[in-house]
């Protein structure tokens, strides 16, 4: 059995980690060093770099930051956040990136994906899609946003999934505006979904708020009151991302990971 895993998230914008709630009512969470040289040591599998300002304000990827976070680490590093073209893909890895993660650059020109795949791997291009609940003429579903969530792109967030997957997408990082900073649980049908439309890896993120709803996440939680057509064979997520829980010190990696292990989720322990 693959091992889950737990990843900090570091939303990073002006050099400081900040974090809010459905993607507003940003505070100071602290140091992006100093929060990565923490998670590190404390055995994070991975952890997200996002530049959460990069495509609304239209200002590159704070490089520095990366180079600085990217010498603290030694565990996979992956960085979104105004990611735009193919130079930006090799900035970002000549500052230590092991992946890159696209959200609005990719919905504006999807055949970026494919050029990022062919350039070094789709096993380095992670899909991040903000997606929030809509109710349309076919009843509930979720769209695509972009910019930060800021701008409805209308699109289905399970299809921009399936083809984004097709055109080189080697992982998704899957964002839930609904959830995010709540502390009410990850979007459990969206993340399955997900599962259920595509072959690679998810990453749930939005709405960790106890460590059971992380371990609800990477384990198969179909209940008979989501949609029918979910299959309930089907997979927890691949991965949680964390954000508040750990910046503001509700918990650690470690605790995350002993409970979640007691609960039947295979992790790697320290």
């Amino acid at each position: 059995m693959q091992a889950k895993r737990i990843i900090p998230c570091l939303d990073v914008d002006d050099g400081r980690v900040v974090k809010g709630i459905k993607f507003e009512g940003i505070r100071e969470a602290g140091d992006p060093v100093e929060l990565s040289r923490r998670y590190n040591n404390d055995g994070a599998d991975e952890l997200t770099f996002l530049d959460i300002g990069a495509s609304y304000k239209s200002r590159a990827t704070l490089l520095d930051v990366v180079r600085k976070v990217a010498a603290e680490v030694f565990i996979p590093l992956c960085v979104g956040g105004g990611i735009r073209t193919i130079d930006d893909m090799r900035d970002a890895m000549n500052a230590g990136a092991d992946k890159v993660s696209v959200c609005t650059s990719a919905l504006n020109r999807p055949e970026l994906l494919r050029e990022m795949a062919n350039a070094y791997g789709r096993q380095c291009v992670v899909l991040s899609i903000d997606a929030k609940r809509v109710i349309s003429d076919k009843g509930l579903c979720w769209h695509a946003f972009s910019h930060g969530g800021r701008t409805d792109t209308g699109l289905d967030a399970v299809e921009w999934a399936i083809q984004a997957v097709e055109l080189g997408a080697g992982e998704i990082l899957l964002n839930s505006i609904d959830a995010d900073g709540t502390g009410a649980g990850y979007d459990l049908e969206l993340t399955r979904r997900i599962l259920n439309a595509t072959p690679v890896p998810v990453i749930a993120s939005g709405g960790a708020g106890t460590l059971d709803q992380i371990a609800k996440v990477l384990l198969n939680t179909a209940s008979p009151e989501m949609d029918s057509s979910i299959s309930p064979d089907s997979p927890g997520a691949d991965a949680a991302l964390v954000a508040s829980l750990l910046h503001f010190g509700k918990t650690n990696i470690q605790e995350i990971k002993k409970y979640i292990e007691s609960k039947g989720v295979c992790v790697r322990l320290n």
